[in-house]
């Protein structure tokens, strides 16, 4: 099954995906507030609501307020290597908040005050149970699905100290999307790849993920709580503007494709941010 969350005119609901139709889930104003409902595979597959072409359809972040949107950092033996490092035994973890957030097609704005905007193409998973201290053998079963995320990285703060926390954290950042494709639709080494301007930057699989989405449930629920909706943005695959030579980060007015194999891509064009001052 592939799920999202639409905009409407009346505002968010969750939606099924049935070919060229995104079919209303009724009574659910999105995937969180589906998930959060015992049965709710059964109540999508079952869902005959109004229907919306997918085609040009508004769609806004799959979750747009988890109780927790946990990332992980360095976690492809690709960009681990790039990056000058040693495979980690444990994942290296950080936090996003759900304002970070932002549709699947949304414009990104870049801030004035970084001139060092990066991308990452991440695969996230998506909870569908409440999960703590699961082993990794039982995590699958807590697992809704999939969805494709851009951890999109003010590299100049990010890097201000050792904590990564504030160049991760900015507002409407992330997109994240466009739809939750089950676990049943994901291919182990689905392709995971990001363009800027129709240029290949990072070109990777999702089957060179050092830490897997089992593990990292299991690991994290040991530590906190997962609740349903909740997100973990799994890491990045090499080929990051920082890691270039020169560096190279993205600019006004370019569009940033991620996208990956069997759950589909985000397509966000860069705005500069505008002046307060500008017209004054």
């Amino acid at each position: 099954m592939k799920l999202a969350t639409l905009r409407t005119s009346s505002g968010t609901v969750a939606v099924r995906q049935d070919g060229d139709a995104f079919v209303e889930i009724d009574g659910y104003a999105d995937l969180g507030r589906l998930f959060a409902r015992e049965g709710w595979e059964q109540i999508a597959a079952a869902a005959h609501g109004a229907q919306h072409a997918v085609e040009g359809a508004d769609l806004a972040a799959v979750v747009p307020s988890p109780s927790k949107v946990l990332c992980v950092g360095l976690n492809y033996a690709s960009h681990i290597t790039e990056m000058g490092r040693d495979l980690p035994e444990y994942p290296t973890l950080f936090a996003k908040f759900a304002e970070t957030l932002t549709g699947p097609y949304d414009d990104v704005e870049l801030p004035e005050a970084d001139p060092a905007i990066d991308w990452e193409a991440e695969l996230a998973v998506v909870i569908g149970r409440t999960a703590r201290r699961v082993s990794e053998a039982e995590a699958g079963e807590y697992i809704a699905g999939y969805t494709v995320a851009n951890d999109i990285s003010m590299r100049s703060y990010q890097f201000r100290t050792k904590e990564w926390l504030q160049g991760k954290m900015w507002e409407a950042s992330t997109p994240i999307g466009p739809v939750v494709v089950t676990p049943d639709e994901l291919a182990k080494d689905a392709a995971i790849t990001t363009e800027v301007d129709g240029q290949r930057m990072q070109l990777g699989s999702i089957g060179d993920l050092v830490h897997g989405p089992e593990f990292l449930v299991s690991y994290i629920s040991e530590i906190i709580t997962l609740n349903p909706g909740d997100l973990i943005l799994t890491g990045t695959t090499g080929g990051v503007g920082r890691a270039r030579t020169p560096e190279v980060y993205i600019t006004d007015g370019q569009t940033v494709t991620t996208r990956i194999e069997g759950i589909g891509e985000l397509v966000n064009v860069a705005r500069a941010q505008v002046s307060a001052t500008a017209g004054a």
